[in-house]
């Protein structure tokens, strides 16, 4: 299958609450493990679009600077600590002038469609490069998409409200009707020479920002978009440990490994391991399907 569109620009937003809350826990006071911002705005950052690729497309490990625990000088080699981040994307189907901006009642008219995204993730780079300026090289090897574009037309029927969202959003950002869908999302890991193993089940219903409102966001300043550009949703966590979407969540930063059904054990992703991600909604008989999202990582090249 060939890529489905010809992305321009890429945003990744950060947009699950739950996604948000865990890794704020993780590395930071439980207590205070949103920023300050976070419920305030569709928290988001530029990406890189040459680097987005069609599923059955192999990915490398990446290399980077990274500093190990303990140390006080960083290090360069491959990355240690792979990882998937199980998005959605929507694609952009309509451009505007720059200076102009999209209001949330509007902002469907501008959306194609969605498509499957696994955010491939280097948690080691990203955690020595991240500050200030957030993501860079941790980010920007790989990203595999479904080879489907699934337009909101089709989505009609599995329409969801949103959770709610407190304290009040600034009136820019407020969103009437059912802005979320319920779409099945699912993780599964495939050793080499063995089976698949589910260890992540997700719904894009628990996303916090709708798409609507991370257009209305990206637009507001008076950036323009164009036909094609992408809009990753950030990891879509859910309520559980079942429905965590990155490894990083499902091992707790890697103090719960997962044990795959041929008795081996992940805290993150292996060489050689292949990722698979699927999408689908089904309600009242009717079954809509996004495909899947699949990648092998490869070893990191020598460099």
């Amino acid at each position: 299958m060939h890529i489905p569109v010809e992305v321009g620009d890429y945003t990744d937003f950060y947009s699950s609450i739950e996604h948000a809350t865990n890794v704020g826990s993780m590395f930071r006071d439980p207590g205070n493990a949103l920023f300050p911002n976070w419920k305030s705005l569709p928290v988001g950052y530029h990406g890189r679009a040459s680097s987005i690729v069609v599923s059955g497309t192999d990915i490398h490990r990446p290399n980077g600077q990274t500093m190990p625990a303990g140390e006080d000088k960083p290090v360069f080699g491959p990355s240690r600590l792979f990882d998937f981040e199980l998005e959605m994307a929507f694609v952009v189907g309509k451009s505007t002038k720059l200076g102009n901006s999209v209001k949330v009642k509007d902002a469907e008219d501008y959306i194609f469609g969605l498509v499957v995204f696994n955010d491939l993730s280097a948690r080691d780079i990203q955690k020595w490069e991240y500050v200030p300026l957030g993501p860079f090289l941790a980010k920007n090897f790989g990203s595999v998409i479904s080879p489907w574009i699934v337009s909101l037309d089709a989505l009609e029927p599995f329409r969801l409200e949103g959770p709610k969202q407190e304290p009040e959003v600034l009136p820019y950002l407020k969103s009437e009707g059912n802005r979320n869908f319920d779409i099945n999302l699912e993780v599964y890991i495939k050793p080499e020479n063995g089976s698949e193993n589910l260890v992540s089940r997700s719904n894009h219903k628990y996303l916090y920002w709708n798409i609507a409102q991370q257009l209305a966001h990206h637009t507001v300043n008076g950036c323009n978009i164009n036909v094609g550009d992408m809009y990753a949703s950030g990891t879509i966590s859910g309520p559980g440990p079942e429905a965590y979407g990155s490894m990083l969540e499902l091992s707790w930063g890697g103090k719960k490994p997962l044990k795959l059904s041929d008795g081996s054990e992940r805290k993150f992703i292996l060489d050689n391991d292949t990722i698979i991600m699927r999408a689908y909604c089904q309600k009242n008989g009717l079954r809509i399907g996004f495909g899947e999202s699949v990648t092998k990582v490869l070893p990191a090249k020598i460099y």
